[in-house]
């Protein structure tokens, strides 16, 4: 397991999928804005890439994000577009509603920096959010990533345009989160 300060990222095990999929993937609104495409149901059951892990699937690593404390399981965080001739990968997570607004976001991609940058070798990170993401930005920010642009209406969801925020972090530029 990696391990944050307040998190520690794990493999997804059978138990975490039910409440993945109720928590995170049955809402509308936070899958609409998660996702770069329309939100739909996942069948219970279904083998959907959000939840069931495809080991063979060298482009993308999805974590099982628990508190430290207790082993709770508070979300979802993934390196995904993974890029080995570029040395370049995409950051995304999601935080069940109950464990909002407590620090984990940071604590979350301060890990994923620690996995993308040490165990794999990256050389640039990055994140793309909605602009009205505060909580996400915030996070990246404090983990050293730079507003590198901003997508105008790029993304569509429920109903409107939005546009998003690109955020860059390169290894060089990478300040280490103490007890990471």
């Amino acid at each position: 397991m990696l391990r944050g300060n307040k998190v520690g990222l794990r493999a997804r095990y059978e138990e975490d999928i039910p409440v993945l999929r109720t928590e995170l993937y049955d809402d509308v609104v936070n899958g609409a804005r998660a996702e770069g495409r329309p939100w739909r149901p996942i069948t219970p059951g279904s083998k959907d890439p959000r939840l069931v892990v495809d080991d063979n699937d060298q482009g993308s690593v999805p974590f099982s994000v628990v508190e430290l404390d207790g082993g709770t399981l508070i979300g979802t965080a993934n390196l995904w577009g993974i890029d080995n001739h570029n040395r370049t990968a995409h950051i995304g997570l999601g935080l069940l509603p109950s464990a909002r607004g407590k620090g984990y976001g940071t604590d979350v991609v301060a890990a994923l920096c620690h996995y993308g940058f040490v165990v794999r070798g990256m050389r640039r990170l990055q994140i793309e959010t909605l602009a009205d993401n505060h909580a996400m930005l915030r996070s990246a920010e404090r983990n050293g990533f730079v507003r590198e642009g901003v997508l105008r209406s790029s993304a569509w969801v429920l109903g409107e345009f939005m546009d998003e925020v690109l955020l860059g972090l390169l290894v060089e530029d990478w300040k280490r989160a103490p007890g990471v």
